[in-house]
Order: C-alpha cells, then sequence, then structure tokens
C-alpha cells in the first residue's frame, strides 16, 4: 500500500500554479542489512550475514561492470548503466579536443561581457560528469506497477483535503484506490492521486506530459516530499538520475 500526501504547486511560472497534486510519503529507506534481514525471514537457508555479504558484492560487481562500459540487467527490477553529461563542442581546424572530463572555455568575461575563445589554445573536454542511469524493466515497468499499486491517502491528507471541499460535512475524499483505471472512463480511479475538483493524476502520483517544473511543490497537510517536480503539469516525484520505464 502506497500512502499518498498532497502538495500545491507554488510556481507561479507554471500552467499548474495552484492546483494540487499527489504524492507518496515514504515511510523509510531499506538498507542493505535490512533487505538482508527481510529476505532471511522469507524461508531461506542463508543467514542475515551471508544475504548481506551477496548483496554488497553485487553492488560492487555492478558499479565495476557499468564503469566498464556493460549495462547490467536485473530481471524484473532494472537494467544499470554508467551515461555522461556532455560539453557542447566547436570542431574547428586546430582545435584542442580532449576525451576526458573538464570544462570548456568561457564565452563570457566574469563582468558579462562576450569572450572570443582561442580553441587552439584552450582545451575543449568532451564529458562534463558521469552518471548511472537505472531503466525499469520486467515487473518494475510503469505498466506493471500501474496494475499492482494500491493507494490511500494519509490521514493528514485526507483531513487536509476534505476540510476544503466539504467543509460542512457533505461529501470526502475517498480513503483508498487502485491504481488501474476504468475501462472507459473518463476519470482517474478514486484515491489514486486524483481529488474531486483538482487535478487528476492516472496511477497515483505522476503525470504524463512533456516538459519540467523545478520546486513547484510544498507538502500540505503534513509529511514530506521531493523538491522537483515533473511531467507535464508539474505532478509526481522527482526521481533524480533515473531513466523511468
Amino acid at each position: 500500500m502506497l500512502e499518498l500526501n498532497i502538495s500545491q504547486n507554488k510556481n507561479t511560472q507554471s500552467p499548474a500554479y495552484g492546483k494540487y497534486f499527489a504524492r507518496v510519503e515514504y515511510k523509510k529507506t531499506m538498507g542493505i542489512d535490512d533487505m538482508a534481514k527481510h529476505m532471511a525471514e522469507h524461508n531461506t537457508p542463508f543467514s542475515v550475514g551471508t544475504i548481506a555479504g551477496i548483496l554488497k558484492d553485487f553492488v560492487a560487481c555492478t558499479r565495476e561492470q557499468c564503469l566498464s562500459g556493460n549495462t547490467v540487467k536485473i530481471d524484473n527490477l532494472a537494467i544499470f548503466k554508467c551515461s555522461v553529461e556532455s560539453n557542447g563542442l566547436v570542431l574547428e581546424e586546430g582545435a584542442k579536443i580532449v576525451g576526458g572530463l573538464g570544462g570548456v572555455p568561457a564565452t563570457k568575461n566574469s563582468d558579462g561581457s562576450a569572450r572570443t575563445p582561442d580553441y587552439s589554445k584552450e582545451s575543449q573536454y568532451a564529458i562534463r560528469s558521469a552518471k548511472l542511469l537505472a531503466q525499469a524493466t520486467g515487473e518494475f515497468t510503469r505498466a506493471e506497477l500501474n496494475g499492482d499499486a494500491n493507494f490511500r491517502w494519509t490521514k493528514a491528507a485526507r483531513d487536509f483535503i476534505d476540510g476544503i471541499v466539504s467543509p460542512n460535512g457533505g461529501g470526502s475524499s475517498s480513503a483508498s484506490g487502485s491504481g488501474t483505471q476504468g475501462s472507459g472512463s473518463g476519470s482517474s480511479t478514486t484515491g489514486g492521486g486524483s481529488t474531486t475538483g483538482g487535478g487528476s493524476n492516472t496511477g497515483g502520483g505522476s503525470t504524463s506530459g512533456s516538459g519540467s517544473n523545478t520546486g513547484g511543490g510544498t507538502t500540505t497537510g503534513g509529511g514530506t516530499t521531493g523538491g522537483t517536480t515533473t511531467g507535464g503539469e508539474g505532478g509526481g516525484d522527482g526521481d533524480d538520475g533515473l531513466d523511468k520505464g
């Protein structure tokens, strides 16, 4: 069960300014030792220490393989790979191009005035930074999660919504709902990320569409959420460094 909080878009430059969006309220972060203890309770002959050791070795080997230029696919979880953020290079006769990590010559002076770099003397580095990408696969793809996830509002969020949409007790928000949308229905499953009169959120938590809205959400009704929101109207959780499936 995924518990949902609610936050309002405070970005005045966003087309979704003033709208409310559902956010997942995370309970805790499970580390390797926590997962090892959990797995040991599932009728396995291996001890917590053995499982933790295997998981730690797997993490180290995954990093090694990714840095070697390979992708690592964990079936029904994710495909891990290293990617890069690159600099824009000026290719011209005599230019000094370096296939490594660094910057490129500045095109502005400290006072903001234009500067013309001498590319025959100033090196241009191709890579700005390296990063990890994780692409969902199998049972962790969006389609699979939408079919299996269940949602409910936190008490704080439910009370906050009811205080606005039914101040006189003339109705209430649904406490829970499934992640799928009914066939032929024109509205999202109640509780799965939509509220009466507000912006709907099919499957809960994220809205489809292009574009992004940075810093567009402030938690309302208790709890905390991530600082960056993505999606066509600014909905959904910010997942830095992830390539979603």
